[in-house]
């Protein structure tokens, strides 16, 4: 993750790039201005591994070594030989095997993997060491310095970590950010050692400090600090000095501004804490104030932390589960949380956060905030959408898929549902039921042709659509008249259910189908051996005949055999099997979500956010379901969705849970294991290179 001034950057684990905040210079990689609130995906570059960005322009380190740059380019900071502004991402030619990679205000560094360090953008201070231009539109290496495996570049001036744990620094020293013995303020554009610094792990510089960390876990600074615990420094620190109050850190980072020489300093220590000091004008220290410190005060709410970035205004915390935090100014959407500056941490939205789950027979689909949709689990149809046949144990992006609004798992295919009324189907297509008039399967999405205007869809080896003016929509396999076209023909497009109307809601089961119209009323039809239609009989049904003595219902779901509805009361009515009509399950009220599938579990989301379970009677003597019992170790549940052995739930909080069967990885754990008890889902977040642990 990286800070610029007024937006930020992030890598997901599968290499993506994620932008938000200003976009004033095309640092968004946007075009010009319109910047984003929340994260929003780059199509490209893609395979990143770090990001790094200044006030107006930004850089990535792509896994095979390359630099790719956009945004501000008045200095020559991007690198790619001229200094033409874009908002394209443009590798910087020239440049490769590079290993760490940092933006400066107006200049940039790379390290080698050879440990030489390159340096282009501005040199008026000689930043960019003893090379004969003001500016340099290319990377040229610094020389007098080798043997590096870190760089940090400040405001103009840089500072470079070398394998022997030295510190060395060039550029300008108005305010003695290179650390220079005695109280001299000449820049230096030759790299020379920090004096006094060894056994460093961590460098960063700032607009007009520097900060280090010692092997030993202290924290060192120089230049501009004023004020450091008694101490005023009423002339800028000419050497580092040991932060007081703060212990076994682990990483630092700096602040940097060229109109404030005022600066925020914040570090995290090996228990995870986060800890701040400096200005705090915006909030950006997280202690809840907005008072400067010139001790370190704890942020206030992160825990576990690994990783930290700041700028003049705002600031980013990376926990070790996965999950990006922010705090500070968010006048132009730099937080990332949709909502007004923050004093303490708050999660940073996007893929991280669900909305949605959807549970096939061996595989599991997440939609998230962003309209992104992810996918893990079985993968022998291309079900996954990813474009290989390979099984995932933890959640991968479903690529070229924006702007979803509803996805759902069949059998062995995937669904999802587009802003735009287009659905997008792929996996197994042997019975038709992509939809696209073949039965070849696919393992991308793809639009399902001659549908438009949908509104939600329902499916397991055939597919229910329904449209904006209520019309429902099938295709698909149809053995048993699911299709409710009064045939028992296989459709390999869609074909209009008669008969049908306002219809709101729609739930394909293994061979029967249930529609819900606005009156609250239920319709069936398909196979009905064991009752499942709910008509009294056990006479298939080719087309739609409404469930009598039901109405008020507000949710249908279908199983195997069985089918249930919620109605407006919070109940849930139950038949199949020995009810040939519908009854009440005992011992739920106030139900808000319901879900079934498989050959006998079903599940109910109360109110209260918690959830319960119970199986159809095996001996079905009373024609009653088993009661349900609570599922143990779930609060603030907000959806839920079953597959046919396992389920998954969604959190107030946005994460995933899931138990049940997992020999198909279907539970997203990162193992194979069968889990009897809910465990979090491994969701890849959208912001970090690691995943959130269960």
């Amino acid at each position: 993750m990286a800070t610029g001034e007024k937006h930020s950057l992030a890598v997901d684990p599968d290499g993506g790039v994620w932008v938000w905040g200003n976009n004033q210079f095309g640092q968004l990689a946007n075009g010009p201005y319109g910047g984003y609130s929340t994260p929003t995906r780059l199509p490209e570059p893609t395979g990143v591994v770090a990001v790094t960005t200044a006030s107006t322009h930004s850089l990535v380190l792509r896994a095979d070594g390359t630099v790719w740059a956009w945004g501000n380019n008045s200095y020559g900071q991007l690198g790619i030989g001229t200094s033409d502004e874009t908002s394209t991402p443009t590798q910087v030619p020239g440049l490769t095997d590079v290993v760490d990679l940092s933006a400066g205000e107006t200049h940039s560094l790379a390290v080698r993997a050879d440990g030489t360090v390159w340096g282009w953008g501005s040199n008026g201070s000689g930043q960019l060491g003893a090379l004969p231009d003001f500016n340099s539109y290319a990377p040229t290496q610094v020389p007098g310095i080798s043997d590096v495996v870190a760089v940090s570049a400040g405001l103009d001036f840089s500072l470079a970590l070398r394998r022997d744990g030295t510190v060395w620094a060039w550029g300008t020293n108005g305010t003695n950010q290179l650390g220079v013995d005695g109280l001299s303020i000449s820049q230096r554009a030759e790299p020379a050692p920090v004096p006094g610094l060894t056994k460093v792990v961590s460098i960063s510089a700032g607009g007009y400090h520097a900060l280090a960390v010692h092997q030993d876990g202290s924290v060192w600074t120089w230049g501009f600090v004023e004020q450091l615990g008694d101490t005023y420094y009423p002339y800028p620190g000419a050497t580092p000095v040991q932060v007081p109050g703060l212990s076994a850190a682990v990483t630092v980072t700096a602040s940097r501004s060229m109109y404030s020489m005022t600066a925020s300093s914040l570090a995290v220590r090996r228990d995870g804490t986060v800890w701040g000091w400096g200005d705090n004008a915006y909030g950006q220290l997280g202690d809840g104030t907005m008072t400067h410190r010139s001790i370190p005060a704890q942020v206030v709410g992160v825990e576990h932390g690994v990783a930290v970035a700041t700028s003049i205004y705002h600031t980013l915390a990376l926990r070790r589960d996965g999950t990006l935090w922010a705090w500070g100014n968010n006048s132009d959407g730099q937080l990332g949380t949709g909502s007004d500056y923050r004093r303490t941490p708050v999660r940073v939205l996007g893929p991280a956060t669900a909305v949605s789950a959807s549970a096939g027979l061996g595989h599991t689909l997440s939609l998230h905030g962003d309209g992104t949709v992810w996918a893990w689990g079985r993968n022998s149809s291309g079900q996954l959408g990813d474009g290989t046949k390979t099984e995932r144990s933890t959640p991968v992006q479903v690529p070229g898929l924006t702007s979803v609004t509803a996805m759902l798992a069949g059998h062995s295919h995937s669904l999802a549902l587009r802003q735009d009324g287009s659905l997008w189907a792929w996996g197994n297509n042997s019975r038709g039921q992509l939809g696209d008039g073949t039965t070849t399967q696919r393992s991308t999405p793809a639009p399902v042709p001659g549908l438009t205007n949908v509104t939600s869809v329902s499916a397991s080896d055939y597919v229910l659509a329904l449209r904006q003016d209520g019309s429902v929509w099938a295709w698909g396999y149809n053995f048993n008249g699911q299709l409710g076209d009064g045939t028992t023909t296989q459709r390999n497009t869609p074909v209009p259910v008669p008969g049908l109307t306002n219809v709101i809601a729609l739930s394909a089961g293994n061979s029967h189908s249930l529609a819900l119209r606005q009156d609250g009323t239920v319709w069936a039809w398909g196979s009905n051996y064991s009752g499942e239609i709910g008509d009294g009989t056990r006479t298939p049904r080719l087309a739609p005949v409404q469930v009598p003595g039901l109405t008020g219902v507000v949710a249908i779901e279908t199983g195997m055999s069985r089918s249930l509805a919620l109605r407006q009361d919070g109940t849930v009515w139950y038949w199949g099997g020995m009810n040939l009509t519908p009854v009440q399950v005992p011992g739920l009220t106030n139900v808000v979500a319901i879900a079934s599938e498989g050959s006998g579990s079903r599940l109910a989301l109360l109110q209260d956010g918690t959830v319960w379970a119970w199986n159809d009677n095996p001996d079905e003597l009373d024609g009653n379901p088993i009661a349900p019992v609570q599922v143990s170790g779930l609060s603030d549940v907000v959806a839920l969705a079953k597959g046919l052995s396992h389920s998954v739930v969604v959190r107030a909080d946005g994460s995933l849970w899931s138990w049940g069967d997992n020999s198909s990885s279907q539970i997203g754990d990162g193992v194979t294991v069968s889990e009897l008890t809910p465990g979090r889902v491994l969701l890849p977040c959208h912001l970090t290179g690691r995943h959130a642990q269960p």
